[in-house]
């Protein structure tokens, strides 16, 4: 499939930063900054592909982890003026991440049992599915106070870090909150899983 005009693909790679998402962060985690996904995603022609279809290329042929297939897949998408800010093909979807000074076995239990989430986080949720010290599948009921948030999803991945060099243990939180009804919605959970992720590193490293 023939390359996209060099000047198309510059301007489009500005849409795709409005992920919120750096050059450093994509870079680090997958291998490439955005001006080189985009490039190479038009290079394999995902401008002819399904959402699930890129995720899947990114996945199984750029070996790049699940979480970020999707996130440089809606980044991609909104390069290319696919979507909105925020939306997925399944409504609209916002993540945050933390890094945290505790082990990961802690970080698990803060989501994945009533007594750990009694601390810090005051929600109405059921917990579909829970892999120890690696994620844990939520349906959303309330607690973000946004109108529309019932019956939404969320996603956390956790990832065991090197340790400090206070030899302590170290881990990445991943949030990631789905089907959310619009982009007013969606910036206003963002916020929340930010002031919440804070909340809950203050918590672990106390």
């Amino acid at each position: 499939m023939p390359k996209p005009a060099a000047k198309a693909t510059t301007k489009r790679v500005d849409v795709a930063l409005s992920t919120k998402v750096s050059d450093a962060a994509v870079k680090k985690a997958t291998g490439r900054d955005w001006a080189a996904w985009v490039a190479r995603l038009n290079e394999a022609g995902a401008a002819d592909l399904t959402h699930k279809q890129i995720a899947a290329h990114l996945s199984e042929n750029e070996k790049v982890d699940p979480w970020w297939a999707q996130m440089v897949t809606v980044g991609f998408e909104q390069a290319m003026g696919r979507r909105a800010k925020h939306e997925k093909p399944d409504g609209f979807s916002v993540s945050g991440s933390k890094t945290i000074a505790a082990p990961v076995e802690k970080a698990f239990a803060a989501f994945a049992t009533a007594r750990g989430r009694g601390r810090w986080l005051d929600a109405d949720l059921g917990v579909r599915k829970a892999t120890p010290s690696k994620s844990v599948r939520i349906t959303w009921n309330s607690g973000t106070g946004v109108r529309g948030e019932a019956g939404t999803s969320v996603e956390v991945n956790l990832y065991e870090k090197p340790a400090g060099k206070d030899g302590l243990p170290k881990c990445s939180v991943q949030v990631q909150h789905n089907k959310l009804p619009d982009a007013k919605a969606a910036e206003a959970v963002k916020a929340w899983w930010k002031e919440r992720l804070g909340v809950l590193k203050s918590e672990l490293e106390a």
